[in-house]
């Protein structure tokens, strides 16, 4: 008889990307192949709870209701090897211990993505899906991505760096720097966010003093970045120290640019796969974002965005998502089904790439 597979599945997180984690969560636990495998759903509370889901309907950690359960027990990932997840009963007091085989993090943004997460699985010895701590921190942080994605030479905008502390002390000097290297439109993103969040578009002095405001919410280092004319075009990868990319994917906005509410609020933006770019970009572009990922040491899987300029097809490097959404209107999970890989198959397949590491 085959081995019981326990994998742990951790959702939510405390994040400004929470409500999107538990979107993903639904879809892939809904896909997931359940034979052979017991699988623990663990969700993180905006407040920083853990705790095992005890309802049966994954519906209900998509809208957030999952909270709620009257079965829902108290659990967290230990820090020491061997004991795994320990389960505790409305006392505090531990009723079990479960060591999982595997964790799939399905956690975007801050205390998910970026290092945080995966430094308590590496000290657990979990083998966990993704990459490892250092890929993590370096392609959550866009300040540090650039500076590894440099040495690939593929083109990526201008841009500067800005930290809080020089925006708090003369918010005026730093708006005519930006000026002084940068024309307008610009675009100002905080560097260790995912999901759009926090990035706004700025056409002039007072949007841009607007969106420093607003980046500055969410970290304390963030980008001003060149505008570029171009095709949003995004490029699944998948792998270890074989990475393959997916055809390439285009998202056309049908808004000012594709934020977060474009994203998962309305219903403007538009997906096609393959991009509509030439079948030569196409190769080029699935290339690069291989080159990138090998640079950056990423693992399993990662979304490589770029955009590809309308009148000569010039590729330019936009970022890195190493846990990209999984939701049922993501493009990571889209572009690997447009290539013969469905839902189920692929999330089979990062978690045979996370034992593969171990």
């Amino acid at each position: 008889m085959e081995k019981l597979q326990t994998i742990c599945v951790l959702f939510g997180g405390v994040s400004p990307e929470h409500d999107v984690s538990r979107v993903s969560a639904e879809a892939v636990l809904r896909n997931m192949n359940k034979e052979n495998r017991r699988i623990l759903p663990i969700g993180i509370t905006k407040n920083g709870q853990w705790m095992l889901f005890g309802g049966e309907d994954y519906a209900d950690i998509a809208s957030g209701k999952w909270e709620e359960n009257e079965n829902n027990r108290a659990a967290f990932l230990s820090p020491v090897r061997g004991m795994g997840i320990v389960v505790m009963d409305e006392k505090n007091t531990v009723t079990e211990t479960i060591l999982p085989d595997l964790i799939f993090p399905v956690l975007h943004g801050e205390n998910g993505e970026d290092g945080t997460i995966q430094g308590l699985f590496e000290i657990a010895g979990i083998p966990y899906v993704g990459c490892g701590v250092c890929a993590a921190a370096a392609s959550m942080d866009k300040s540090v991505t650039k500076l590894i994605a440099a040495t690939t030479g593929v083109r990526q905008a201008n841009w500067l760096t800005l930290t809080r502390r020089s925006y708090k002390k003369d918010p005026s000097a730093m708006c005519e720097k930006i000026k002084q290297t940068l024309d307008y439109p610009v675009f100002i993103k905080p560097c260790s966010t995912g999901s759009s969040v926090g990035v706004s578009k700025a056409k002039n002095d007072s949007e841009l003093s607007a969106a420093l405001e607003q980046a500055f919410r969410f970290d304390r280092k963030i980008l001003a970045e060149e505008f570029i004319d171009g095709r949003e075009v995004e490029v699944a990868v998948l792998g270890n120290d074989n990475a393959k990319a997916a055809t390439a994917g285009e998202i056309d906005a049908g808004a000012e640019f594709y934020d977060y509410e474009t994203k998962y609020v309305t219903s403007t933006s538009r997906a096609y796969i393959p991009a509509r770019i030439s079948d030569e970009t196409n190769e080029k572009v699935r290339r690069y974002a291989v080159k990138i990922f090998r640079a950056l040491g990423c693992a399993g899987l990662s979304r490589v965005d770029f955009f590809v300029t309308r009148d000569t097809e010039d590729i330019v490097f936009n970022e890195i998502n190493t846990l990209p959404g999984f939701t049922s209107i993501s493009m990571y999970p889209k572009m690997w089904d447009a290539d013969g890989l469905p839902f189920s198959a692929l999330i089979d397949r990062v978690i045979d790439l996370a034992l593969e590491e171990c």
